[in-house]
């Protein structure tokens, strides 16, 4: 559970695709208070801190740090990997196909019983019990 967050209480986890924006200066994250980001959105980011280019590492790794330490990592669990394995099934049943890492945010939303801010709804579109918001930054 993330710091600061009762169990059954709601927050929101963000998408590697908000955070994004919010280096982009596109957005602004408000507070860390009722946000959190799944384990594989830490991974993601620290991957795009290791492809930037010599003129953008730095700043770059600057903007993921200040997200890790500020931003609670809510860290892969049994309870989520239960829910992974369901939703993996009913994606499969229903003929979709989601990215691996997208299955696994939407996994740590769905297991917490949160929102999931993103800004590429249509990559988590038919996920049973996910609900969906632009909004958490």
């Amino acid at each position: 559970m993330a710091a600061g967050h009762a169990e059954g209480s709601v927050g929101t986890i963000l998408d590697t695709s908000v955070l994004i924006d919010i280096e982009r200066g596109a957005r602004a994250l408000a507070s860390a208070e009722d946000v959190a980001i799944a384990a594989i959105t830490a991974s993601e980011l620290l991957q795009g801190v290791l492809r930037a280019d010599d003129q953008h590492r730095l700043q770059r790794e600057s903007f993921v740090e200040g997200i890790l330490a500020t931003v609670p990592t809510i860290p892969f669990s049994l309870r989520i990997a239960r829910v992974h394995a369901e939703l993996w099934a009913q994606q499969i049943a229903a003929g979709r196909k989601l990215e691996a890492h997208d299955l696994l945010v939407a996994s740590t939303a769905v297991s917490l019983g949160w929102d999931l801010a993103t800004l590429n709804r249509r990559h988590f579109a038919g996920i049973r019990g996910l609900r969906l918001t632009q909004h958490g930054a």
